[in-house]
């Protein structure tokens, strides 16, 4: 049975009347013909109204669409080839949120910070949340990082460990990479371009 309300309903069982608390959730089948109840927020939790935030695939067919904490869709609701093109990659370090990060191959897909001052480690995508070392992170490809944090409008570069920075490095064995455009100081548009190490 899913979790009970403290609000209670007179229900006809065989001519017999009954009280039956409503419920704020449901645990599936089982909990067919109950009444449901609204919950603390004044709605229907998304276990009544058959609603998800994130899809699992095919699975989920029939389900309803929730907005995720960020109040939009989640891209995984969405149709291959609309919205982000993201991945989910395992990390091989600690990623903070909004990190500009590069993939690279140790016995498969591994993600980890980019950064300027190590050739073969340019930055291919961002991350908009914090990883740690060893676990499932969303990175993507393309678009808008809104993580970053102390940009200053117009073209930014890679800079060390994930950063963001306007001057790009000038020394032997540096990578230059245009990463794409700050349009504020907490927004860069992600644009790749192959990186230019120093001689």
């Amino acid at each position: 049975m899913g979790t009970a309300s403290t609000k209670k309903i007179i229900k006809n069982v065989s001519g017999q009347l009954t009280e039956e608390a409503a419920l704020l959730t449901s645990a599936g089948s089982g909990d067919a013909n109950a009444i449901p109840a609204l919950n603390a927020s004044g709605v229907l939790d998304l276990t009544i109204t058959n609603g998800k935030v994130v899809s699992a695939g095919a699975g989920d067919s029939g389900k309803l669409s929730a907005l995720d904490s960020t109040g939009r869709l989640d891209t995984s609701v969405m149709p291959v080839g609309i919205g982000a093109e993201v991945q989910i990659i395992t990390t091989s370090e600690a990623i903070a949120a909004g990190a500009f990060v590069n993939v690279y191959n140790s016995s498969g897909s591994k993600v980890r910070n980019a950064d300027n001052t190590v050739a073969g480690k340019h930055a291919m995508g961002f991350v908009l949340s914090a990883f740690g070392s060893g676990v499932s992170a969303t990175v993507y490809f393309q678009g808008i990082n809104t993580a970053v944090t102390g940009q200053t409008a117009g073209d930014v570069f890679l800079g060390t460990v994930g950063t963001a920075v306007t001057t790009p490095p000038t020394g032997s064995g540096n990578v230059v990479q245009p990463i794409g455009i700050a349009t504020s100081a907490t927004t860069v548009s992600f644009q790749y371009n192959r990186p230019i190490v120093l001689a």
